[in-house]
């Protein structure tokens, strides 16, 4: 069955975008991403709906929800502040490091440290770039500094040094 949704009005958007923070907070990011889609229902641009959007697909990240990193991609694009972009990049990186080693697995060390190092390459693109008085990369690569620190079993993958098939 197929309802169809009842649209927002501009006015509610700003006290819609506290809700749905609230809801973020309180490890809901299910019901944070559904506001964020009403929003955008209504408001496609708004950038601060979008990354609302983006953080609460990447709050799902941890329980496994298929497609939630293709949508934060997709939703990465829309963004309209470059700074934003890679800032968000790094995000989505790091938190996909996270979910991997929350859910652990054969080779789970060697993906979390390669989506930790990529977030770490996005947060420098970002810190080139941040606005001044803005510390938000900075603050997220040391993060992730400090976790591949404190982790000395994360680490690079071991090398493919095996020979290509002939044909």
């Amino acid at each position: 069955m197929i309802f169809e949704l009842k649209p927002l009005t501009q006015e509610a958007i700003p006290k819609a975008l506290e809700k749905a923070e609230r809801y973020r907070l309180l490890k809901e990011p299910a019901q944070a991403e559904s506001i964020c889609l009403d929003v955008l229902q209504i408001d496609p641009g708004n950038q601060q709906a979008l990354v609302m959007l983006l953080l609460a697909l990447t709050d799902q990240f941890e329980q496994g929800m298929a497609g939630t990193v293709t949508q934060a991609r997709e939703v990465l694009t829309r963004l309209t502040d470059e700074y934003a972009r890679l800032y968000y990049a790094g995000i989505i990186a790091e938190r996909r490091a996270g979910a991997r080693l929350q859910h652990g697995g054969r080779g789970s060390e060697f993906v979390a440290y390669e989506w930790l190092r990529e977030a770490m390459t996005w947060y420098e693109k970002a810190e080139a770039i941040r606005p001044a008085g803005n510390d938000d990369a900075l603050l997220r690569w040391n993060t992730c500094a400090r976790i591949l620190t404190r982790n000395p079993h994360l680490q690079r993958g071991p090398e493919d040094h095996s020979e290509p098939p002939l044909e």
